[in-house]
């Protein structure tokens, strides 16, 4: 290995333990002054554990790091070393900071809907108790939820961009996932909807659910575009008899690549040319609207790429 590569090596675990750090302080922030103050569990250990927090009192953190350690044991147990050293630095990275915020910052909501209530009002309609004796405030959820998802997905999508994953809840479901022929994201689906509800059996309001999976659903969207990026890149395969016409449009005009590949109708038996090309949302439309003047009898399926790698693209990782 040579001197530049070792630096160039260097610098991209200083950027990855940097996003790791960062990852799991804003997780913690998401978690103690959004989600919690809202009674509100996006599925997780750290979900669960808001539940018992709110229940029962004590630490979210401490609450988590017994759940995540164990499962953390099994899981190497029965799946073998999957997890990897940034999965457990992850892990207690976000228990300290959680730890650390709950202690200086307590429970106090950031996003309120008025003053927060130092004394116990006459009526609690509309307004939600901390955990601190006699503090109340009045909730804005909507804003709130809105707000905890994009700082969830900011987090998460930052320690995945680091190679560390999640861990806690998601193990029962690779658990259950080996023994099973249930698939394993519907396996995480079922697992963080039990985590959900939990918050309408605790608190038996069917608002608490329902807010903490429209967080699980802007904090996947958010992952997906701080893992993958803005740019949205569409793979179209053109089945045409215009293939000169179309072949030349592709190369001088979107001044993009290809392939061409050869195939059988299966209908007639007649061989067929198709044209295999990936492109930007921007050229995708383009070249959509000009087929339908060079061959309007073209044949297209366009299918979402959420990862393109090599030449003209992404440079395809080292390791």
């Amino acid at each position: 290995m040579t001197n530049f590569d070792s630096k160039s090596k260097f610098r991209q675990e200083v950027v990855s333990y940097l996003l790791l750090i960062v990852g799991s302080a804003l997780f913690a922030i998401g978690d103690v002054m959004f989600v919690n103050p809202y009674l509100m569990a996006p599925g997780g250990t750290y979900g669960l554990s808001n539940v018992f927090s709110s229940l029962w009192g004590g630490r979210i953190a401490l609450y988590a790091i017994c759940m995540d350690i164990p499962l953390l044991i099994i899981g190497t147990w029965i799946l073998g070393p999957k997890f990897g050293l940034k999965t457990i630095i992850s892990t207690f990275l976000i228990f300290g900071f959680t730890y650390l915020l709950e202690l200086v910052w307590g429970y106090t909501p950031v996003i309120h809907d008025g003053t927060v209530l130092f004394s116990e009002p006459a009526s609690t309609d509309g307004l939600v108790a901390l955990k601190e004796h006699g503090v109340w405030f009045k909730p804005d959820y909507i804003l709130n939820t809105v707000v905890a998802g994009l700082i969830y997905g900011v987090a998460i999508g930052m320690i995945f961009r680091s190679g560390a994953t999640s861990g806690g809840s998601d193990i029962i479901s690779m658990i259950l996932h080996k023994y099973t022929k249930i698939s394993l994201g519907t396996l995480v689906m079922i697992v963080d909807g039990i985590i959900t509800i939990s918050t309408f059996i605790a608190f038996g309001d069917i608002r608490l659910p329902i807010y903490s999976i429209i967080i699980i659903y802007i904090e996947g969207k958010v992952i997906d575009l701080v893992v993958d990026g803005m740019k949205s890149y569409k793979t179209m395969f053109i089945v045409t008899d215009e293939m000169e016409a179309v072949r030349n449009y592709i190369l001088n005009d979107l001044k993009r690549g290809g392939t061409c590949l050869t195939g059988t109708g299966l209908y007639q038996g007649n061989e067929r040319k198709m044209i295999y090309v990936t492109l930007d949302r921007a050229d995708m439309v383009k070249l959509r609207s000009t087929l339908h003047l060079i061959d309007p009898k073209a044949f297209v399926n366009i299918m979402d790429s959420s990862e393109i790698l090599g030449m003209g693209f992404k440079a395809l990782p080292k390791e």
